[in-house]
């Protein structure tokens, strides 16, 4: 049994993913922190800020939080804006590009353990 937790904005320390210049993440909750099952994660993605083509060993479920970018899942492109939510299946190739002037950022949650993650370009 997990005890509960309150993480605050201050507390929470981004770091530059390798994978794209501009992408920065931060764990807002995971399994270092107790949470059993799920891992948050807030993502920041810098105005020119692109992530290449990629698959990851686990589903993804994202809400964004601000700004504007483009999301490709598949073969299909789309425009995502705050408030809009994302499912990216197990194993589905997926990027994301942002032209606009604003940072995007995103929330992402993953279930805990080993996610492989394979760029693709």
């Amino acid at each position: 049994m997990s005890d509960p937790l309150i993480r605050r904005r201050d507390e929470i320390e981004y770091e530059s993913v390798d994978a794209a210049d501009g992408l920065e993440k931060g764990v807002l909750v995971g399994d270092d922190h107790g949470a059993p099952h799920f891992a948050i994660r807030r993502f920041v993605l810098e105005p020119g800020a692109e992530v290449p083509k990629h698959t990851n060993d686990v589903e993804h479920e994202q809400y964004v939080l601000e700004g504007e970018y483009t999301v490709g899942i598949g073969d299909e492109e789309y425009a995502v804006e705050a408030g809009d939510s994302l499912l990216i299946p197990a194993g589905t190739v997926h990027w994301y590009r942002n032209e606009s002037d604003e940072p995007g950022a995103f929330i992402c949650a993953v279930p805990n353990g080993d996610d492989e993650i394979e760029l693709l370009e």
